[in-house]
C-alpha cells in the first residue's frame, strides 16, 4: 500500500499508523487502534528495567597488614553506606609476596562480614580476581518496603 493511502485509511478509521521497520527500499507499517501498539506497556517495561538497575555500589579497599584503626575507619564508612541503602564492595589488595598469605585477607573479610551482619548480607562470596580478593555486601531488605 502506498504511504499516502495508508495515512488516509488510518485517518478515516481513527486508527494509528505505526512505522515498524524503515528500510531504504520499503517501509513496513501497521494500522491499529490506539490500544494495540500502545507505547505504554513498552514504557512501563523500560521504567521497570531502570528501577531494577543495581543499587549504587561503594568500594572499600583493604591490605592484609591492616591495623585496627584503619579497619574500624573503613568499617564505619561501610556501616554508613549500608544504612543509606548502598551496596558495599570490599576488596583486599595483595602486594608482592602477600599473595602467599591469602588467609589474612579472608580473616579481614570474615571480620567485616561479622561486624556488619546486622545491616547487610553477603551477596557474593570472596573470590580471587587477579590481584584483589573481592567481597560484596548488600543492605538487608527492610520490612514493609516493596
Amino acid at each position: 500500500m502506498d504511504v499516502r493511502d495508508a495515512v488516509r485509511a488510518a485517518r478515516e478509521k481513527d486508527w494509528i499508523l505505526w512505522r515498524l521497520l524503515p528500510l531504504p527500499t520499503r517501509q513496513f507499517a501497521a494500522l491499529s487502534t490506539s490500544e494495540s501498539f500502545s507505547t505504554k506497556p513498552r514504557k512501563r517495561r523500560m521504567r521497570q528495567r531502570r528501577s531494577r538497575s543495581r543499587l549504587p555500589s561503594k568500594k572499600l579497599s583493604f591490605v592484609p597488614e591492616l591495623n585496627d584503626h584503619d579497619y574500624s575507619y573503613r568499617m564505619k564508612h561501610a556501616r554508613e553506606w549500608l544504612e543509606e541503602g548502598d551496596k558495599v564492595k570490599a576488596t583486599i589488595w595483595f602486594r608482592g609476596r602477600e599473595m602467599t598469605h591469602r588467609e589474612l585477607g579472608s580473616r579481614i573479610l570474615q571480620r567485616l562480614e561479622n561486624d556488619l551482619a546486622d545491616l547487610g548480607e553477603v551477596e557474593t562470596r570472596p573470590r580471587m580476581e587477579g590481584k584483589p580478593n573481592v567481597h560484596n555486601l548488600r543492605p538487608q531488605a527492610t520490612q514493609g518496603s516493596d
